[in-house]
């Protein structure tokens, strides 16, 4: 049997950000919204991947395709979905936001958090 070596990948702070971006216009509920993210790990396939965001003020509508995982490391945000309910999330959380949910992302304090994105292509 001829396997090949897998490694372990290690996630570490990058100098500068993969990415940096603001919601399309209409999304846009206050701003600014500049969002940082470093990307760490993408998988293959596209459908998995590993990294950190962070942002410093605004709220935007979000609609969620994939699956997140989310660890805050510093701030707080509120998400609040389409029927009204709100929750707040402050560094040292961790929460889960599945695919299909709809709603308002809004930073309250500068905020940072680690996260793990799945998402299904069929």
């Amino acid at each position: 049997m001829n396997q090949e070596a897998v490694s372990i990948l290690m996630c570490r702070p990058g100098a500068a950000p993969t990415e940096t971006f603001e919601p399309a216009a209409e999304r846009i509920v206050h701003g600014p919204v500049v969002q940082r993210i470093w990307i760490d790990y993408t998988d293959p396939s596209g459908q998995f991947c590993v990294g950190r965001w962070e942002c410093d003020s605004g709220a935007w509508r979000v609609i969620y395709t994939e699956h997140e995982y989310c660890r805050m490391y510093a701030g707080r945000i509120r998400i609040t979905d389409e029927a009204g309910q709100a929750r707040e999330v402050v560094k040292g959380d961790s929460f889960v936001v599945p695919a299909g949910f709809r709603g308002v992302w809004e930073v309250l304090e500068p905020a940072g958090k680690e996260f793990t994105i799945y998402e299904s292509h069929s």
